[in-house]
Order: C-alpha cells, then structure tokens, then sequence
C-alpha cells in the first residue's frame, strides 16, 4: 500500500505515474471505508481524488495554500497529509472532521469552511496578502458542486480580475451541485465543456481571467501537466477541471444525487445501515405542499440547492413542474425572489436549513420584512438535535429571526401544529411568516390546534395550574410535560403549561395574569439563550416578583458533540431543570 506511506504531500511527489494511479484507489477506499462507517460525503470526495493528487504533486503545500470551498471534498486533501488514520483506522475515524479544519491541521488547513461560495473571497485575502508582504507562494482555490450560483463566488472572482495577480482557481465541473445545477452560468459551462474549452463566450475570461481546460479530470497525467504550466503564474488563472462525481463507485457514479452525502451504509450494496422507516418533517412537508399545489396554482416552493430539506424528490419536483424553483445556492437569490412572487401575487414557501438561514439575513430584514410581503419560510433543523459539526450548528435561528420587525415567527409543537401554521402562513396576505420545523422525530397529536394566527402573539395555555408557570417553546413541548409530571410527582405542585406558538413577541396579558398565582416562571426553548426566547420572558418580569428560570443552549461553537452530553453540559433533563427551584 501507498497511502500508508504518506506522511506528507513529499511523499506523493516520489510516486511514479502508475503509482499515484494505485494510490488514488487506496484513497478512495478510504473514503468509502469512512463514509461507510459514520457517514459523510461520497460523490464530491470520490470525484476530486486525482485532481487533489495531481495538486499535491505539482504544488508546495503548505508554503502554497490550497482553499477547499464548502471544504466537503477535502477528504483526499486529508489523507496526503497526514491525516489517513481517519479514513483508514475504523477506531480513529471521529478524530477527523469531515471538512477543512485549522485547529486539526494548522498547517495545511487555511479555514474552518462549511458553508458554499466561500473560498475564492476567502483566498483573495490570502493573495492580498501575499502580495503586499511580498512573497510567492501559491493560491489555490477548489471550487465545485454548485458553489459558483453562490453570489459570494461571483463575488469573488470579481474581485480576482480587479486584484489580477497570480491565483489558480480549480473549478471541478461534474456537472452536478447537490441535485442537478441551477443558474444560466452552468450553461456556459456545458458550452465550454461541449466545445472543449473553446468556446468564444466564457464567463472566466469574460472578467479577465485566463483560462486552461481539461476534458478528463480523473486523468492524472493530464491534470500535472495542465497544473505544471499554471504553477507560479503571476496573473489569475481558472482550470476548468471536468470530473465524474462519484467515480469509482458504481452506486455513486449511478445517482449522484442520493450519494452526495450518506448516512452509513453497506459499500457493497450500498443499502443505508440502521435506518429509520418512520415519518421525517421534510418528506410530510413536501407531500403536504404537492397536495396543496395540484389544488392552488399560485403555490410555488422554492428551495437554494437543497431539494430534499422539504422532500422534494425528483419525482415530487417533477410531479410540482413549474410550482417548484431550485435557485441553485443561493439564500440571497432565494429570499429576494419569494418577496418579488409575493408581492406579484403568488403564494411562495421557502424551504432551507437553519445553519444556511444566516447566509440571507440582509434579505429577510430589507428585501422582505420591510416590505412586508406575505411569503412562508420553513425553517429547518433548527435544534440542538440537528446538524452538529461547527460550521453547520442550527440553533442560533432564533436569536436572529425573533429579533427582526415585521417577521412573524412561528413553534410548532407536531405535525398536526405545524401542517395547521403552514396553513395559515400561505393563506394569510399580512406578514412574512417563518415557522421553526420541530427538530428530532415527528410527533403527532389528537388536541385541536387553530388554523388562524392573525392575533399575534397569543400563547396557549394546555394545562392551567399554580405556582409554577412553564413556557415550553416548540419541539420542547414534551420536556415541558416532563417537568410538568416531576414537578407533581416529586414537589405537589400542579404547574401550569403553556405552548407560546409565537417567538417573535409575547402574550403580555397573558404573562400579567400569570402574576396573580405563580411565583416561577420556566422558560424551555430549543436554542441558543443569548437573545432567545426565553430573556425576552425574563425581560418582561424583571421588575416584578415572579423569578424567571431560562433553559436552552449556551451560546459557543461546538464542534461534532454528542446530543446527549449537550443535553446534560446545559441542565436540560427533567431533573436538573427542577433543582433550580
């Protein structure tokens, strides 16, 4: 075996041709052997392996500096240097993120990086740098899988053809971003790559760059020799790299879609391992919104690259047709845009991830929330049992959305909840709307819940009781119950429980009551504290003598923590909540 061998990218450079040939398929059984194992990404790392050999072979890393974008391909990256364990050791494999990562590897890492379109405004930096401290070294930017929709990308590579010093810029075309590309720049990829690179219209050279084009980019011959002429190059250059997402594993190579990332799984049938057969929130919402489309035509969801976040399937967005809109990635594409089609009349529902809802903050306040214009945006995996690497954490949803005028802000409780505030958020002509899609299992209820939330900010009580008030947010409505039954059990008290719905303003009367025969206040809420929900609560009894009792998630960044051990870091079991009173 080769890639035992490698200690560091020295090491590749003593490989013959032949060699690094075999050394590309031990890489890529280590990625699969790591995938298989604990999950990750598949096709993106799969497709990138010679191109990233080739890299290391051609280029002085870590002198010259290499930047991943989204960083999800940077598997190969990894095991060149130093870092193999990770992918081949089945004991070690959590020891590696599954992205580019500095406190991992200061060296050869540049960026914690996980969201896309990052890394060529990233890498201007660094090539800014460089020229004013007046040294040589490389700047080589990876960049793939849709990431070129992103305006951050357009961005940057703007700014590249002002700065016009030496930058190489990998654009690894499979052809693919998650699910299939989005945008009228991916046909003038499709024309580059048609006519072999030579094409007159060229989006690169057309803002000053210059340009190579490699057919085969899973050759590795091919790919030293193109990255050979453009090493040390003093102005900016793009090889346009074409690759097979997901080579070298048949299943993955077949649907790149369902392989650009996996769960677990079985390499050599590659079925899923220990999968849940139950309902998930993303596959009810997209059946619930098809239904709704075959019967409104002014219905129309929209999604930034991330079809399935709301269970659109490539069947389902066939069977929407026009009623369906994939900008590509793009939140910022995606929030101005619903604004416009609710302006012009019609009824859109964005669906997205919380960790990609930050990407779009300027739009939800300026382009839709002073306009006041009456779209739904579905948020998901807002919870601390969402994703859980550090560039991904979704909890911080609530601190920034509660926090803008003129957005209503909405907690479901189950499906039934958040089926009947879909409802609603698409009927209703007054108010942007988000509502936060309960993280962790689907849970369903038999109690009645209100299909009209025009009287904002109206909590429901479900249980009336004494003493002690408990303000269960969302998802955590079932640890509010848990306490609530504790609390009988262990102290007599009968609480009171209240479901708030609305995260973007408070029940004033409803909190004035509670004065009359409460003496605590519980405030449980799925997210970050700091500027949550529950110091709003706080806030409002600050001047009285009701105490107030906020639990929720600390602020921090956390990086691949277990759920559990975050549970009990931040006392939110059932018993520690209750020693607090």
């Amino acid at each position: 075996m080769y890639l035992e061998k490698i200690n560091s990218p020295q090491d590749v450079k003593r490989l013959t041709t032949d060699e690094l040939t075999t050394l590309a398929g031990e890489i890529r059984d280590g990625i699969l052997n790591r995938d298989s194992h604990i999950g990750g990404h598949v096709g993106p790392n799969l497709g990138i392996v010679e191109t990233t050999i080739a890299m290391h072979y051609v280029f002085n890393c870590p002198e010259d500096k290499f930047v991943f974008d989204v960083s999800h391909q940077s598997y190969p990256h990894k095991m060149l240097t130093g870092r193999s364990f990770g992918f081949c050791d089945t004991g070690r494999l959590s020891e590696i993120s599954g992205y580019s990562s500095p406190s991992e590897s200061p060296a050869y890492d540049q960026f914690e990086l996980g969201h896309t379109s990052t890394s060529i405004s990233l890498a201007t930096g660094l090539q800014k740098a460089r020229d004013i401290k007046g040294t040589h070294e490389n700047i080589v930017v990876v960049i793939g899988d849709g990431s070129l929709s992103g305006g951050e990308a357009l961005e940057g590579l703007d700014e590249v053809g002002e700065l016009g010093t030496g930058i190489i810029i990998i654009v690894n075309d499979n052809e693919m971003s998650i699910a299939e590309n989005h945008g009228g720049l991916y046909q003038n990829l499709k024309l580059l790559r048609d006519t072999q690179g030579q094409a007159e219209c060229n989006l690169f050279r057309a803002i000053g760059l210059d340009y190579r084009y490699v057919a085969d980019g899973n050759d590795i011959p091919t790919l030293i020799s193109t990255l050979s002429e453009v090493k040390d190059t003093d102005h900016p250059v793009v090889v346009h790299v074409h690759t097979l997402k997901g080579k070298g594993y048949a299943p993955a190579e077949h649907d790149k879609e369902r392989w650009h990332w996996s769960m677990p799984f079985d390499i050599a049938t590659g079925e899923l391992l220990n999968t849940s057969t139950g309902e998930d929130y993303g596959t009810l919402t997209g059946e619930y919104l098809l239904a709704e489309m075959k019967k409104d035509p002014l219905l129309v969801a929209v999604t930034s690259g991330t079809p399935t976040v709301a269970g659109f399937t490539r069947q389902l967005r066939e069977e929407a047709g026009r009623q369906f809109v994939d900008v590509g990635i793009a939140e910022e594409q995606a929030v101005a845009m619903i604004s416009g089609m609710a302006k012009a009349g019609l009824r859109p529902v964005y669906n997205v991830y919380s960790t990609f809802i930050q990407r779009t903050y300027d739009q939800i306040a300026q382009d839709l929330c002073i306009n006041g214009n009456p779209a739904l945006i579905n948020v998901f995996l807002g919870s601390v049992f969402g994703l859980n690497d550090i560039t991904h954490i979704g909890f911080y949803d609530i601190p920034m959305l509660s926090n803008i005028p003129n957005l209503v802000y909405l907690a479901p409780t189950c499906w039934e909840e958040y089926r009947a505030m879909m409802a609603w958020g698409i009927r209703q002509t007054s108010h942007p709307v988000a509502i936060r899609v309960p993280g962790g299992a689907v849970t369903h209820s038999d109690a009645h819940f209100d299909t009209d939330y025009n009287e904002l900010n109206r909590y429901q009580v479900t249980h009336q009781g004494s003493q002690v008030a408990i303000l269960a947010l969302g998802a955590f409505c079932g640890l509010g119950q848990q306490v609530a039954d504790l609390l009988r059990q262990e102290r007599g008290i009968d609480a009171t429980l209240i479901n708030p719905r609305y995260i973007t303003g408070i029940d004033e009367q409803l909190l004035c009551d509670l004065k009359a025969n409460h003496h605590t206040v519980i405030t449980l809420e799925d997210g970050a504290l700091e500027g949550g929900f529950g110091e709003k609560i706080a806030r409002y009894y600050g001047s009285t003598d009701v105490r107030t009792h906020c639990f929720g998630i600390k602020k921090g960044l956390y990086d691949r923590y277990d759920y559990q051990q975050m549970v009990l870091d931040n006392e939110l079991t059932p018993r520690q909540i209750i020693r607090h009173l």
